[in-house]
């Protein structure tokens, strides 16, 4: 089947991908245009594994005023280059994650992150729930629990607040792809005035 220049228009425009890949994609998926943009969303996500192992020492702080100036969200992320970190796609990265962190109050950035002692207090309060499960019914109860703990606390496992059918990890994966170079979240803070917010 051809492609025609305003599918591969079309596809540029919902995917941010190349247009050589865009219709290499097209092609690929005969013309489906929603077939095409998930086989450049498994290729975007492939070339973003391969890339997690890169040096990311550029980037940006980002912050994020909440309108009254009470609360802030602060993040800083790294890229591989200083080019990048003044591209627009990533200060408009770098800005949503610092909103997250404003509205959605994180503790720690990601799993490994979170202390020991945290995690096994968190399951002490699980003993309740547990108790006389066979074994590996309590298993998956702890481990359900833990990951509901951790998608509330951790930033990469939080629904995004601007499109919550993905996570930030998911976000920054789909940016990784997009923009060529590893990208991390190496730090959060959440400030505000009020101590209860």
């Amino acid at each position: 089947m051809a492609v025609t220049m305003e599918q591969i228009k079309e596809l540029r425009a919902q995917t941010g991908a190349g247009v050589l890949d865009v219709k290499k994609a097209l092609e690929q998926a005969d013309g489906d245009m929603e077939r095409a943009a998930e086989i450049l969303r498994e290729k975007g996500l492939l070339a973003a594994a391969k890339k997690a192992d890169r040096q990311a020492a550029e980037g940006r702080v980002e912050v994020y005023v909440h309108p009254g100036n009470k609360l802030v969200g602060i993040v800083i992320l790294n890229c591989e280059t200083d080019f990048v970190a003044r591209t627009e796609a990533f200060i408009e990265l770098a800005h949503d994650l610092a909103m997250q962190v404003a509205a959605l109050a994180p503790r720690w950035v990601s799993r490994e992150d979170v202390p020991a002692d945290v995690i096994a207090a968190e399951k002490a309060t699980f003993a309740d729930d547990i108790a006389g499960k066979p074994a590996n019914i309590a298993e998956r109860i702890v481990q359900g629990k833990l990951d509901k703990f951790y998608q509330q606390y951790c930033l990469l496992d939080q629904a995004f607040i601007k499109d919550d059918s993905k996570t930030v990890q998911s976000l920054i994966q789909e940016a990784i792809a997009r923009i060529g170079e590893n990208i991390l979240v190496s730090r959060i803070e959440r400030l505000s005035i009020d101590s209860a917010a």
